[in-house]
């Protein structure tokens, strides 16, 4: 009787010894719990961090590349049309003095009465050099009858003129073009002077 009730006491303490271990064990597990979870979260906010800066980063390269490739495109479209246009030009230079000995040449003709058939066959192809001219935007500029414009109009003397205003174009010595909005060259012109000064009566200066 007494072994049993002895028995019986060594088995309520080691249960409550497994009850306590067990208690400390959980605890434990719960003092330490915090600590993981600090550790984790101080870890974690440098790599967001790190991750946020990263990405806009690339996000102020890709607006960078994207501007400088624009100003790229605009640039060597630029250049490219100034290119074309200096070609343009130079090519239209070179054919210009072509252009005068021909009008010179159908003028020529006209006042030596050369064969009707030959000047209309020659005006006919000075008409399709001109529209041809005109489709590379090309344009003959006017002067006979306008005000001399230093712009436009080369001035290579003044003559008097009975019939046209003083500074204003009597004749056209050289035909001068417009390429566009651009003067390609100047019109050579005779400026009037105005009405000749009537001349005096020499038997009143006698």
């Amino acid at each position: 009787m007494g072994k049993k009730k002895t028995d019986e006491k060594d088995l309520k303490e080691e249960a409550l010894l497994a009850e306590e271990e067990l208690a400390d064990k959980e605890a434990a597990e719960a003092e330490e719990l915090p600590d993981t979870e600090i550790i984790e979260e101080d870890e974690v906010a440098p790599v967001v961090v790190e991750e946020e800066e990263e990405e806009e980063s690339l996000r102020d390269q890709f607006v960078r590349l994207q501007a400088d490739f624009a100003n790229f495109r605009n640039r060597t479209q630029r250049e490219r049309v100034e290119l074309y246009q200096r070609a343009n030009e130079d090519l239209l230079l070179e054919i210009l003095p072509v252009l005068d000995h021909y009008e010179m040449g159908l003028q020529t003709a006209e006042q030596h009465d050369a064969d009707q058939a030959v000047v209309d066959g020659f005006k006919l192809v000075y008409d399709q050099f001109q529209n041809v001219l005109k489709k590379f935007n090309l344009t003959p500029i006017e002067a006979v009858g306008e005000v001399f414009d230093p712009h436009k109009h080369e001035a290579l003397t003044h003559m008097p003129s009975d019939e046209y205003a003083a500074e204003a174009c009597s004749s056209q010595v050289r035909r001068g073009y417009m390429f566009g909005d651009k003067l390609l060259r100047a019109a050579q012109v005779v400026v009037s002077s105005g009405p000749a000064a009537p001349e005096e009566d020499e038997s009143t200066n006698s």
